[in-house]
């Protein structure tokens, strides 16, 4: 399909869309408070960041959805302590995420970024050039709060296969997906201190949650899985104190949650 086919494309399947925004079945945020801590020595610090998928949507709870499978994976791999944050916001687009969520930021530098972003701006029907400048500018914003940070910055997830969408909407969705995906790629290895990673394998049905448009658990490990191949080659973690930005207190641990709602 050629790049500009994509909108008469979606005008035909626009009642397919319409249907799907009035009858979807809407899964919450996942449980659970949106910090936690893994005990070992020096902990690294993760912090997720963006739209449903750090939310948790479609997992029990947070420390089952990506962030904190994300933050299993990275004590077993550095033998280390973790502190992670999941700061997301369900529907949230790339700018929303850089208006709204960039602010929340702990005030302690992260060691680790996980960025999600990019669905939302593809069901908003996003201009592609708005989209890469508005990722663009929230990596920047994420490097500048921790210039010795690695951002890590999923994919767009497999539109083509979400059960949810029916044919021909799942199609022209996945095209589009796959444009904003290459305009992905393309910018972050324009970037030293950002790691893409992918959505890497087949995604049948059982690898989505029940509401057929978010990763399931069992995806959601092997998704932390793929962050720890894409970040291990590019990043020794080596020792260093934490340094604080501004003034107050770090990040509270496990008890209080401050996950913004939808």
């Amino acid at each position: 399909m050629i790049h500009w086919l994509f909108w008469p494309a979606f005008a035909l399947s626009l009642p397919q869309a319409l249907w799907i925004k009035q009858t979807a079945v809407r899964f919450k945020d996942a449980d659970g408070p949106a910090q936690g801590r893994l005990e070992g020595q020096e902990p690294l610090r993760l912090c997720g960041i963006g739209d449903s998928i750090i939310s948790g949507v479609g997992c029990q709870t947070l420390d089952r959805a990506l962030i904190g499978c994300t933050a299993r994976a990275l004590s077993a791999r550095y033998e280390r302590g973790v502190d992670w944050q999941a700061i997301g916001r369900t529907g949230a687009t790339t700018s929303g995420i850089a208006k709204y969520l960039v602010p929340k930021l702990p005030k302690t530098e992260v060691d680790v970024f996980l960025v999600s972003a990019g669905v939302n701006d593809i069901t908003a029907l996003k201009r592609l050039s708005s989209w890469s400048t508005a990722l663009k500018e929230l990596i920047q914003s994420l490097h500048d709060h921790s210039p010795g940070a690695r951002i890590m910055v999923l994919g767009i997830p497999p539109i083509h296969c979400f059960p949810l969408l029916p044919q021909p909407l799942r199609s022209v969705l996945g095209f589009r997906a796959r444009s904003f995906d290459q305009a992905a790629v393309a910018l972050v290895q324009s970037l030293d201190h950002a790691v893409y990673v992918p959505y890497e394998g087949d995604f049948p049905q059982q690898k989505f949650a029940p509401d057929g448009y978010h990763p399931s658990e069992k995806a959601c490990i092997e998704l932390a899985e793929e962050v720890m191949l894409r970040l291990a080659p590019n990043h020794s973690m080596a020792l260093r104190a934490p340094q604080v930005r501004g003034i107050g207190p770090a990040p509270a641990h496990p008890g209080a949650s401050d996950r913004p709602q939808a």
